[in-house]
């Protein structure tokens, strides 16, 4: 890769994508990086405002809408990111929002716990500062691309935040029950679980239970996702599966789970959530019916998709 400031490279190759009109793979091999990589630099040129992109149309979501969501939904507040561009570019937008209200919500002297995803991961990075707080991993770790990763990201917001940090050092799915309840056992993994118990803010993903939209379902056993299917399970949140009436379904996965529970969750405060892309919608309105999330933070297409599914519900 050329020598180049971090900034200007960032110039760089978004001036290349955008106003050159070359393509990831042609970037790529210029600066001797992959396309993954080249996706990840432009994001974060988005992120950190090197590269602005404004679209001018007409939204579908009014506020209306969104008071309409809040209350069939029962949350207090839902807070709708105008994503724009592709996945990466529009999970920029939606961290920004989900970085400036864990900002906002953050509790004084008091316990955050956040789980991973690759929105919160964003997240984590875009967030500038915190009252002194304890960081509370919620979910053990998943593969993932380069350094992302969910103990990088407790470390830096701890640094941020001045507190404890309770990190979950264990995979989020293990392969074997056994080997599961006897890492539960563990002095370091049982303190971090068990401080989940007393959070006063929680900041978490959703997923939906199929292929392409939870970070758990390839993890799982094939077995074990059909059977969860087959119960009803239809959402997904730290690797806890949910049915359309927002009841934990009981599976196979729950024993191989290290991560925060549905009750826990239920128990704190505050809990914001994070959704993206509309095949979430049912999903969204699954956790919601499970009574725990305070503010919802989704993008323009699943905010429209959850208004059509909520007009469906009532028309039935």
């Amino acid at each position: 890769m050329p020598e180049h400031s971090h900034e200007e490279l960032l110039a760089r190759i978004s001036s290349e994508y955008y106003l050159e009109n070359r393509s990831k793979v042609e970037i790529a091999a210029s600066y001797d990086v992959s396309r993954f990589q080249v996706a990840r630099l432009l994001a974060e040129a988005l992120e950190k405002g090197i590269v602005e992109i404004k679209v001018h149309f007409p939204s579908r979501i009014s506020n209306a809408d969104i008071r309409r969501i809040e209350s069939s939904l029962g949350i207090g507040e839902v807070i709708v990111a105008d994503t724009t561009g592709d996945v990466a570019q529009a999970r920029g937008f939606l961290a920004k929002a989900a970085a400036a209200e864990v900002s906002r919500q953050a509790p004084a002297d008091g316990t955050l716990g956040i789980s991973w995803s690759r929105t919160l991961d964003v997240a984590s990075r875009l967030v500038r500062e915190l009252p002194r707080c304890d960081i509370v991993q919620l979910a053990g770790a998943l593969p993932a691309e380069g350094d992302s990763n969910p103990l990088e990201l407790i470390q830096r917001l701890g640094r941020l935040s001045g507190g404890l940090t309770w990190p979950l050092w264990s995979p989020l799915v293990v392969e074997d029950p056994t080997t599961a309840a006897g890492l539960r056992r563990q002095p370091e993994i049982a303190g971090a679980l068990a401080k989940a118990d007393s959070l006063d803010l929680a900041v978490v993903a959703i997923g939906a239970w199929k292929p392409g939209t939870s970070t758990v379902w390839e993890r799982a056993d094939a077995e074990v996702r059909e059977a969860a299917v087959e119960a009803g399970a239809v959402a997904e949140c730290s690797g806890r599966l949910l049915n359309a009436a927002g009841v934990p379904v009981e599976s196979g996965l729950d024993e191989q789970i290290i991560a925060v529970t549905i009750k826990q969750l239920q128990r704190t405060p505050k809990v914001i959530a994070v959704a993206q892309g509309e095949a979430r919608a049912e999903a969204v309105l699954a956790v919601a019916k499970a009574g725990f999330v305070t503010t919802l933070i989704v993008d323009a297409p699943l905010a429209q998709a959850i208004t059509d599914l909520i007009d469906e519900e009532n028309s039935q």
